[in-house]
């Protein structure tokens, strides 16, 4: 957790807003591809990218 409120504060010290949403985009595909494991779900995913 300490390595998350010292990214934060890196955002927000050096005025890098920009960086939140692709950091967001990532975390939330991230979290399709781990929770699509051996699921119905994949065949959909896979055709995103």
């Amino acid at each position: 957790m300490s390595f998350l409120r010292e990214f934060l504060l890196f955002l927000i010290t050096r005025k890098k807003y920009w960086l939140v949403p692709i950091i967001l985009i990532l975390a939330i595909f991230g979290g399709l591809i781990i929770l699509s494991q051996g699921s119905a779900i994949a065949p959909f995913i896979y055709t995103i990218f």
